[in-house]
């Protein structure tokens, strides 16, 4: 993530892959070039044909020769415009279209992530990868490389009619080009080096703003709006600068430009005017040259700007790229994808670590049987949902062998072992989406009638219809506009209609009210019945009918058994289960 684009002006590499995805769009890139190729040709044309009309038509009154010369003219800028409509069109839609494709492999690539790799990389420089950055993208095709090639060959059409007019007069007028040239060379390299700060600096006020956002009731809470707006303000400034200096190096380069360009049109006058009046210059060469001078400034000046469009792509494909090139998924080379899953669960001498060397899962061996549910127990850190981590493989166990039903689940697909297996988690995620979308994650094969169904069955019914809308209901992002139960309520009716195999409760009852916590419990024994469950807790009073019971502490299993035979033993289920009561 940390590599940027190298020192050169355009990144050949970053283009040829880049080129790659237009591939399938061949048809409309060609097409787009070659009208970009006709365009060039066209506006030289009419300039010569102003001269045409000059010195051959009106000084010597051939009136029926300049209309023809002017119904010319009409035409060729009708087809020009027309030319031009087309050309911008077909290169937006081919700028839209490649990363219309390179957006989905993209969200196609993060979302096949581990969860390690989300866990030191910040979501909004994510976010801005996915979004402004490809955007950026789109205009190496739109205003970047076939506005660069119809510049040139625009420049090489008017210098080769210049000089076939009259090249003594055109040396004169390019007198001040060297100086264009060397201008254009530092305000690119000013403007590259600005620009990769300005995408360095969106990315970090994208990470500032969404963290914030998503944290704003912990900065309410302490009371931190000041100070976090002070480092906004940081944030913002640096983003402020960055774009400063991309105003200030055009600020300086397109005055200098004018200033060249009326030292050509000052040169032409100079030299034009002896010209006609010694009698080796026509008018219509000086009229003529008056707009090839626009012609060869407008192009050398926007050169400049289509290169920085370009750099800017540059920038924003390579930290696309880069994150393409990122290698973080979970193995997926199991070739088990339907098999009828039982539920039996083995744990075999499990050693796991987020960090090298910093083992939260050591030695770890335990087996649950078919339609069992085992209750882990154990102080924050023991290493209670690293046992769930690994059994979803969310994350990969560095020692020893997880097996469901005899088998290592090394050998299911991904996509198999999460079918079978579903997880309600604490912290609860709801979408921006009506109730009945974030039951279903908007699968088609559960059915508005099974959802219903499976909401009578484990008692939450009656609460979703209390709701404006019912199963239509908008619960807002994150689903902010329900109680903590309440969303809970949702993730269990969640994981009913999946119909898994093996179910994960990680600690789902520990920040819901007592109402709530009874129509929860309600809700478990239904979705437990007859499947394969582990339950993570910290109220002992929701376990004591688990089939078994293990008890964690520093990533080792200390204790195991069923909650009358963890009691009678003088140890730290005991301890935990009498502290509880007593607090009760």
């Amino acid at each position: 993530m940390s590599k940027e684009v190298t020192g050169k002006a355009i990144d050949s590499l970053v283009l040829r892959r880049t080129m790659k995805y237009v591939r399938p769009f061949r048809v409309a890139f060609y097409s787009t070039a070659m009208i970009t190729i006709f365009l060039s040709f066209m506006a030289p044309v009419r300039t010569y044909l102003v001269k045409i009309a000059v010195d051959d038509k009106i000084q010597f009154g051939d009136i029926e020769g300049l209309k023809k010369i002017i119904l010319l003219l009409v035409g060729l800028l009708c087809l020009h415009a027309f030319m031009q409509f087309l050309q911008s069109y077909m290169a937006n839609w081919l700028g839209q279209s490649v990363i219309l494709n390179i957006r989905r492999k993209l969200f196609r690539h993060v979302v096949s992530f581990k969860l390690k790799y989300f866990d030191t990389t910040p979501i909004g420089t994510l976010v801005t990868r996915v979004t402004s950055d490809i955007q950026t993208i789109a205009e190496i095709f739109s205003s970047g490389l076939l506005n660069i090639i119809s510049d040139i060959l625009q420049l090489i059409m008017v210098l080769v009619f210049m000089f076939y007019i009259n090249w003594k007069l055109t040396l004169v007028i390019l007198l001040p080009v060297p100086f264009l040239i060397v201008a254009t060379i530092l305000f690119k390299k000013a403007i590259k080096t600005a620009f990769i700060d300005v995408r360095k600096n969106v990315a970090k006020i994208n990470t500032f703003v969404q963290e914030h956002v998503t944290g704003m009731s912990i900065v309410q809470i302490f009371n931190r709006e000041v100070e976090e707006m002070r480092r906004f303000k940081e944030v913002n400034e640096s983003h402020k600068n960055a774009w400063i200096r991309t105003v200030w190096a055009n600020a300086v380069f397109f005055p200098v430009v004018e200033i060249l360009s009326a030292g050509s049109i000052a040169l032409l006058v100079w030299w034009g005017a002896r010209g006609v009046i010694s009698g080796y210059v026509q008018i219509g060469d000086v009229m003529a040259f008056i707009l090839f001078i626009h012609m060869i400034y407008r192009p050398i000046r926007q050169l400049a700007d289509r290169f920085n469009t370009l750099q800017m792509g540059m920038v924003a494909a390579n930290r696309v790229f880069n994150v393409l090139d990122t290698h973080e998924h979970i193995s997926d080379e199991g070739d088990n994808s339907s098999i009828e899953v039982k539920g039996n669960i083995s744990f075999k001498d499990v050693w796991f670590s987020y960090k090298p060397d910093a083992y939260v899962l050591k030695g770890v061996s335990f087996d649950v049987d078919k339609g069992q549910t085992l209750a882990l127990v154990g102080a924050t850190g023991a290493g209670k949902s690293s046992i769930i981590n690994v059994l979803t493989k969310f994350y990969e166990i560095k020692k020893g062998a997880i097996l469901v039903d005899g088998i290592n689940i090394n050998q299911f697909t991904l996509r198999h072992l999460r079918k079978v297996t579903a997880v309600v988690l604490q912290d609860v995620f709801l979408f921006d989406d009506s109730i009945i979308n974030n039951i279903t994650l908007n699968n088609p094969k559960i059915t508005k009638e099974k959802v219903v169904e499976g909401a009578k069955l484990i008692g939450v019914h009656d609460f979703i219809m209390g709701l404006e809308g019912g199963y239509s209901y908008q619960v807002r992002e994150r689903g902010a506009v329900l109680s903590v139960g309440q969303r809970q309520l949702l993730a269990f009716l969640r994981a009913y209609v999946y119909d898994p195999q093996i179910l994960i409760l990680d600690e789902a009852t520990s920040s819901v009210d007592t109402q709530s916590e009874q129509l929860i419990q309600k809700a478990i024994e239904k979705l437990t019945e007859g499947r394969t469950s582990i339950v993570i807790a910290h109220r002992l009073s929701t376990i004591q009918n688990a089939n078994q019971i293990i008890v964690m502490d520093k990533g080792e299993k200390v204790e195991q058994g069923t909650h009358k035979e963890l009691i009678k033993v003088e140890g730290y289920y005991k301890k935990l289960f009498e502290y509880q009561f007593k607090k009760n």
